[in-house]
């Protein structure tokens, strides 16, 4: 199943991955945060705005298109 995990880095700082079903990591939070509510906020922050987000695909190609 897929789930957020939260763990410390090496500065002691939390940050969290998201996992797909197969295992694999397919984002994380790209930054530390000093409180694990913070990072909890970070999730939540995900879950509520990427089921609406859009697409927009910035290569060369067709860079003025959006989904």
């Amino acid at each position: 199943m897929a789930n957020f995990r939260i763990y410390k880095d090496s500065k002691g700082e939390y940050r969290w991955r998201f996992r797909a079903n197969n295992n694999e990591i397919v984002a994380d939070s790209a930054e530390g945060y000093k409180n694990k509510a913070d990072c909890e906020g970070g999730i939540k922050i995900v879950k509520e705005q990427a089921s609406t987000a859009t697409t927009t695909d910035e290569t060369a190609a067709s860079a003025s298109k959006s989904y």
